[in-house]
């Protein structure tokens, strides 16, 4: 049995997706589903069970598992970049993370567990997966509770028994409840479908021109294949970065959005927010050799092709991953 923590989330239900194309159904989804939309997510996918993210909980806190696991694919968090409630992005990224990871080492099961490239800070350090997290410093409460977690790992001896993902800026198909956490491209195909343009953001730093900003775009689809390749080679663990290895720009991004949907490049430079000004981050770059050198070797998608795959085969059709 798999478990697939935030399996109905963006990422999470891409991984089922991906596994049942592989021809795994033995699946246990959990996930908090509330009053919004997450729940289409799970619109036909396959697996045996869902359960609220609190009884799952419960079940490791008692040792009352009711099934037995071979591999825990941990990727449920408050993922909110702007979250200011430290408490409660420490008991879900932290707290509930370790527990998960004492019960899947303490019964053998594959643990495998998404970190965030938002660890890396303002990258004063670089973003190399083979740097010394202890130096890192992340630049919001969420980046800091992943963080946490993997200095956690690292302290207690179980770097060589675990994996973690350390996730650049993931877009794609499965992300429409997500609100303002959002990729760009989802927010920017809106903003063309009712404006004809987009707005980006202004730059502040004096070696970046408006939207000449650069961040690594990775498309869900590969995200994912990197993270079941970890599932597959049981024998390799550490913390990997999860990106293209090449940056690119917002004007990239936002251009590759307009020509996929055969419209004229129209792009308007707004202010950015106070709030965000001292904790933005002008540069990311995903080091990609060491998953390479893990045996990774899959080609991954360009931007091009991810923002073309993505806008014309679901947001133009408002359609879902299980039912593609």
């Amino acid at each position: 049995m798999i478990v697939v923590t935030g399996g109905a989330g963006f990422i999470g239900s891409a991984v089922v997706w991906r596994l049942n194309q592989l021809g795994e159904e033995n699946i246990i989804i959990v996930d908090e589903l509330r009053s919004g939309d997450k729940w289409k997510n799970l619109n036909g996918l396959k697996f045996t069970d869902l359960f609220h993210k609190d009884d799952f909980f419960d079940f490791l806190i008692d040792d009352q598992m009711p099934f037995e696991i071979d591999a825990v694919i941990h990727l449920g968090a408050c993922s909110a970049t702007t979250e200011k409630d430290a408490d409660y992005l420490l008991d879900n990224n932290y707290k509930y993370s370790q527990e998960i990871a004492k019960y899947c080492l303490a019964n053998k099961a594959r643990f495998i567990y998404a970190s965030s490239a938002a660890t890396y800070g303002d990258g004063k350090f670089g973003y190399d997966d083979e740097a010394e997290i202890e130096k890192l410093c992340p630049l919001n409460m969420y980046g800091y509770s992943k963080h946490l977690f993997d200095t956690w790992i690292a302290k207690s001896g179980y770097s060589n028994k675990v994996v973690g993902l350390k996730y650049f800026n993931v877009y794609g198909p499965n992300e429409f409840h997500k609100g303002d956490m959002r990729s760009v491209v989802h927010k920017a195909f809106e903003q063309v479908m009712e404006t004809g343009k987009v707005k980006l953001f202004k730059s502040y730093h004096k070696d970046y021109k408006d939207g000449e900003q650069k961040r690594d775009f990775i498309y869900v689809k590969d995200a994912v294949d990197m993270t079941l390749y970890f599932l597959e080679h049981t024998n390799i663990n550490g913390l990997f970065n999860v990106g293209t290895g090449n940056a690119r720009t917002w004007n990239d991004l936002v251009t590759a959005l307009f020509e996929a949907m055969n419209k004229p490049v129209n792009i308007e430079y707004t202010e950015m927010p106070d709030h965000l000004k001292g904790k933005y981050q002008y540069f990311t770059e995903a080091a990609i050799k060491k998953i390479s050198d893990a045996g990774y070797d899959k080609p991954i998608s360009s931007l091009e092709y991810g923002v073309t795959d993505y806008v014309q085969k679901y947001l133009m059709k408002e359609q879902y991953l299980g039912l593609s």
